[in-house]
């Protein structure tokens, strides 16, 4: 089974079950989230197992070479000696070292194989993982604005928010009506206030200069004509 028919029977398992709770979509996508990264840890776990395995037959292999290689030589000395039966059998056994060779070889292939397929799922996943990770973000961001945008209408047409303002306003009445109250203590009390007296001098002094400065110019006119006459009766 490939990983992401197993990843599936297990995304689908719980996304039934959560489904039949009625839960949270966003949740269901975290859990789809989940279940592939622990995946990408299963698979990279797995495909580190494989390599180690490989390597280590692939240590085994060369051993049995190596045994053929010198149960060849044992062989020729035993017939350079006139010995035919140690030759044959040091050739049966060059020939087991060869077959073990043949098996190793054919179990590293098979490793071979499950670490390129693991490799080659594991980028389809992680693209996959990337891609949910992004849409998750992208739903995030547009779940958080809507409820924000949820609260503020709310909060926008809630009868709440007007009746505190209209209380604001009806307290700023009341606050005018005493300080009004306070103003009329000042009216009719029998003589100007302090303030009142000395903003009457004060416009009684423009009044004084004014009418000093108006007499000063109507006069000069008159002067001048009066030095004339003089001048001529002379």
């Amino acid at each position: 089974m490939g990983i992401f028919s197993r990843m599936g029977d297990i995304i689908n398992s719980n996304l039934n079950s959560m489904i039949d709770k009625a839960e949270d979509p966003e949740k269901i996508a975290r859990l789809i989230i989940q279940e592939m990264e622990d995946t990408l840890v299963e698979v990279r776990t797995d495909a580190a197992r494989n390599i180690a395995e490989r390597k280590e037959l692939s240590r085994k292999a060369d051993d049995y070479a190596s045994r053929a290689s010198d149960w060849e030589a044992k062989a020729e000395l035993a017939l350079t000696k006139g010995r035919e039966d140690l030759a044959r059998g040091a050739l049966s056994a060059k020939q087991q070292s060869e077959q073990m060779v043949d098996v190793v070889e054919r179990e590293i292939a098979v490793l071979d194989e499950a670490v390129a397929k693991a490799d080659e799922d594991l980028a389809k996943l992680q693209t996959k993982l990337n891609e949910a990770k992004a849409k998750h973000k992208a739903l995030s961001m547009r779940s958080s604005v809507a409820k924000g945008q949820i609260k503020m209408r709310t909060m926008v047409r809630d009868t709440k928010v007007e009746d505190a303002l209209a209380r604001y306003e009806r307290m700023e009445r009341k606050v005018d009506e005493l300080e009004a109250h306070v103003e009329s203590f000042d009216l009719g009390a029998g003589g100007d206030s302090l303030e009142s007296q000395f903003a009457e001098l004060e416009a009684n002094d423009a009044i004084e200069d004014e009418l000093a400065a108006l007499k000063a110019r109507i006069s000069k006119p008159k002067a001048a004509n009066g030095g004339t006459k003089k001048k001529k009766t002379g």
